[in-house]
């Protein structure tokens, strides 16, 4: 029988079966002919009974070999499901991993054994815990040299605080405007002189705010004094907001037990005036006594919580009376906290006291303004008055009635001198800071580096440094802010990307 045009032999395939005893045709068919066959099958070309025929096998077989081409036809042009086709191809190079690395460190906040781990598991790739160390070592030389290089004569508001780690305090001071931290210093102790030295190393660094704004610290405060005498030292007002809501809270809690206290004992009386048919007059002594204290604790809750409603919104907040009307309420408030200081005196001596040592370091903020009232009046030749209306307008809500219902006169008033005096008194208000808010928040981003450590090194704290400083900022609820770093936020230029400036070459797609 001669060799047929589907690619298979009938001889070959009777000298297998006859190699093989007892063996079908089917059985001692070779991959390739299967292959043909199946096609030939689909092809239609002949029927399955004339295939079957001529090489001797059933109508089941070749029905088989058609359905396994037919199938494997479908699986070539069918196309692949959404999550496996590939994106783009990656070329994984040393360079690249170390790259990954400090992103994970950095931008990821994973632990060291944490990479070696993603490492493993994802790319089927080992790498050593030290490996893992020496990659990030190897960028604190070049990340301290940029922290070193930059100018700090354009921070103009600083802000500092501390926070521990550990038991071992963390100096921080930032630019209250930029947000550019340009201290992050792990120390031995906390006192005035370790304070003064950092400061005075920033200072030959060109750091010289106009004023700082920091928590009631004596230690930090005294160490400011040595290094900058003539620079003033705000109070934080959110620290002296928060110590009065502590007070009004407690007081609260206060007076809620008594209220507690009095309802038992209406109960305890009512249970008995129901089994006796009269009243316990000594369960009546003490709900008389309950009720006057719950009366005392609820007055003197309301009264704390009112003067310390007054204390943020007229004394400490941004738009306000004049300086000299701000101190008199304030004294006006501290005095009437004190009158009430027998009613709890664990509680309001000490805050009376703590009230009274930060008056003038509080208001700080309210005697500059006075003075930016005065510059732009003269400049526009309009009353200070007039001016601190426009700017107290500006504080409103943008959907508040009384925004406009106080702006339209304020704009018949001024005329063309109102949105040119909008302009310089929005600067105003930008370079009015009253808070130490933006340490606070620096504090809380440190904390989620700092919780997977339990020991801290300045090396580790200046490659930190440098990466909070010049990573942009992917969102913010101020848009100036967004797509750029607090470095170039500090001095208003551009810089090449965080990976970038420490020397490595950064994977782009085609």
């Amino acid at each position: 029988m001669e060799e047929t045009d589907v690619g298979y032999s009938t001889p070959a395939v009777f000298a297998l079966q006859q190699a093989i005893p007892n063996s079908s045709p089917a059985k001692v068919m070779p991959p390739s002919q299967r292959l043909q066959l199946g096609l030939e099958a689909l092809a239609g070309s002949r029927s399955i009974t004339t295939l079957a025929d001529e090489l001797d096998v059933s109508r089941k077989f070749v029905y088989q070999q058609s359905a396994i081409a037919d199938q494997a036809l479908r699986d070539a042009f069918a196309p692949e499901p959404p999550d496996q086709q590939v994106l783009f191809h990656l070329p994984v190079t040393k360079q690249w991993l170390r790259q990954l690395t400090l992103g994970l460190v950095l931008i990821c906040h994973s632990p060291l054994r944490g990479v070696v781990e993603l490492l493993r598991d994802v790319f089927d790739f080992d790498i050593s815990l030290g490996t893992v160390f020496n990659i990030v070592h190897a960028a604190i030389l070049p990340a301290r040299a940029h922290n070193q290089a930059q100018d700090l004569a354009s921070v103009r508001v600083g802000g500092h605080d501390e926070i521990f780690q550990a038991g071992q305090p963390v100096l921080v001071g930032v630019d209250l405007l930029s947000t550019y931290c340009y201290l992050l210093s792990l120390e031995d102790h906390r006192d005035s002189d370790t304070w003064a030295v950092r400061l005075l190393e920033l200072k030959e660094r060109g750091l010289n705010p106009d004023y700082v704004v920091a928590d009631a610290g004596n230690a930090l405060r005294a160490g400011q004094a040595e290094a900058w005498p003539h620079t003033s030292c705000r109070s934080d007002v959110l620290h002296a907001l928060m110590e009065v809501q502590e007070v009004v809270t407690k007081l609260e809690n206060r007076a809620y037990e008594a209220m507690a206290t009095c309802v038992d004992l209406e109960q305890k009386q009512t249970r008995y005036q129901q089994r006796h048919g009269c009243a316990d007059r000594s369960c009546a002594g003490a709900l008389g006594v309950a009720t006057k204290k719950q009366d005392q604790a609820l007055a003197l809750a309301d009264d704390v919580a009112l003067l310390k409603r007054w204390l943020h919104y007229e004394v400490l907040g941004l738009a306000g009376p004049a300086h000299t009307d701000r101190l008199a309420l304030y004294d006006f408030i501290c005095a009437e906290l004190k009158d009430r200081v027998g009613q709890a005196p664990h509680l309001l001596r000490r805050l009376v006291t703590y009230l009274k040592g930060q008056r003038d370091d509080l208001l700080a903020f309210a005697a500059q303004l006075d003075r930016d009232f005065a510059d732009q009046a003269a400049a526009f030749a309009v009353c200070p008055e007039v001016v601190r209306a426009v700017f107290a307008v500006q504080t409103l809500p943008l959907d508040s009635p009384r925004r406009w219902q106080r702006d339209a006169p304020l704009r018949h008033l001024l005329g063309a001198r109102y949105f040119p005096l909008c302009q310089a008194l929005d600067e105003v208000r930008r370079r009015t800071v009253r808070a130490s808010s933006l340490v606070e928040n620096l504090n809380s981003r440190l904390r989620s580096y700092f919780f997977l450590r339990r020991h801290l090194g300045n090396d580790y704290l200046a490659l930190l440094q440098f990466f909070l400083n010049h990573r942009r900022y992917p969102r913010s609820e101020q848009p100036a802010r967004v797509d750029k770093s607090p470095a170039e936020l500090l001095t208003g230029q551009s810089h090449p990307h965080w990976l970038e400036l420490l020397g490595y070459t950064r994977f782009s797609r085609n």
